[in-house]
């Protein structure tokens, strides 16, 4: 599976998930469409923590990432 976006992932998880709680998906199907949902499950936090990193970082005026924490203190 190609790297998707965060956006993509969820709505193919969303669609994955209205799917199973139909309940008209045969067993193989529903265990395979249940074990794409984990791996979207996964990529979808995975993207969500590093975005998380990212945001909480800022850059001084010497251009040295600092948490957001710390800049916000100064």
């Amino acid at each position: 599976m190609s790297e998707l976006t965060f956006e993509q992932s969820l709505q193919q998880l969303e669609q994955i998930v209205s799917q199973l709680e139909r309940g008209d998906v045969p067993l193989e199907e529903a265990l395979s469409a249940f074990q794409q949902g984990m791996v979207l499950s996964k990529q979808c936090k995975e993207q969500l923590e590093n975005a998380e990193k990212t945001l909480a970082k800022m850059m001084t005026d010497e251009n040295e990432e600092v948490p957001f924490e710390e800049a916000s203190n100064e």
